[in-house]
Order: C-alpha cells, then sequence, then structure tokens
C-alpha cells in the first residue's frame, strides 16, 4: 500500500466523512435520491460492509458492498484524490469480501457514459442491461460459475 494511504473497515464513526465524499462527486450524484446515515449504517453494520480509504487521517474513498444480495451498494474517490487507485483498491478489496461470503454473482448499476462506466467495464464487469431509469446494469460471476444470458 502506498506511504500515508490506510485502508481499513468502515465504522459508524466514519458516515460523516462517507456522506462528504459522496457529496463531492462530479458523477453519480443522486441528485434525486438521498441516502440517509440511517442507511448508510444499515449497509455498513446489517447488510454488508464498508471499507474506506484514508490518506493523512482524512477519509478520501469508500466502497459499500452488499452481502444479502450481491450488490455493488457505493465505490467513490474524492475528485481531489482520483488517479491513485484507491478505486481499485477498494473495488478489489470488497469483490474479495463479497465472493468469501459465498455469493456467486454480483451486480451494480450506474450512470451510462460517465468514468464509472469505463471503470467497471476495465474491471471486468460485463453490461446486461439498461434499466427502467437508463442506467446500465453490470454483473460479474466468480470464476466456474454460470453466467447470466
Amino acid at each position: 500500500m502506498r506511504k500515508g494511504r490506510v485502508l481499513r473497515q468502515a465504522l459508524t464513526s466514519d458516515i460523516q466523512d462517507i456522506q462528504c465524499v459522496r457529496h463531492s462527486v462530479h458523477e453519480n450524484r443522486l441528485v434525486s435520491t438521498v441516502i440517509t446515515d440511517d442507511q448508510v449504517q444499515e449497509a455498513i453494520e446489517k447488510t454488508g460492509r464498508g471499507w474506506v480509504i484514508e490518506t493523512e487521517g482524512e477519509v478520501v474513498a469508500f466502497a459499500i458492498g452488499n452481502a444479502a444480495n450481491g450488490n455493488i451498494w457505493a465505490l467513490f474517490v474524492h475528485p481531489d484524490h482520483e488517479r491513485r487507485g484507491h478505486g481499485r483498491l477498494l473495488h478489489d478489496t470488497m469483490i474479495d469480501w463479497l465472493w468469501s461470503t459465498g455469493l456467486h454473482r454480483l451486480w451494480l448499476t450506474t450512470q451510462p457514459g460517465t468514468r464509472a462506466q469505463g471503470f467497471y467495464e476495465a474491471a471486468g464487469w460485463r453490461l446486461v442491461s439498461i434499466t427502467e431509469s437508463a442506467e446500465v446494469h453490470f454483473e460479474r460471476y466468480r470464476a466456474g460459475m454460470p453466467t447470466h444470458e
């Protein structure tokens, strides 16, 4: 891991910082949807797990995966800390953990034409559909498992 970069499991005490990172991004802003602190707490404590990356004691990126349904619930990097490998480190850590829970299929949605779409395509995710809300729906299967056609 890079000097000064700390990857660790997210805690309830990180929720304010997670929300700050979430609201700092330029794409996938979810302006019509409010994610409450209670929803974040449930996501990191009950339905899944979250991770944060700190640099110099500041949370600059986070990811949350849902172990109940295999959803990549969130993965965001503060714009001032992009292109440093934080997103990929969070992605790989979250995917490894989700596979370890016994899941065979993971999925996510994101806005089309965004850097997030390119990120997931480069990471090996397969575009399977466009949702009713016009988002792109990606899936990923554990190696050796049958895929959705």
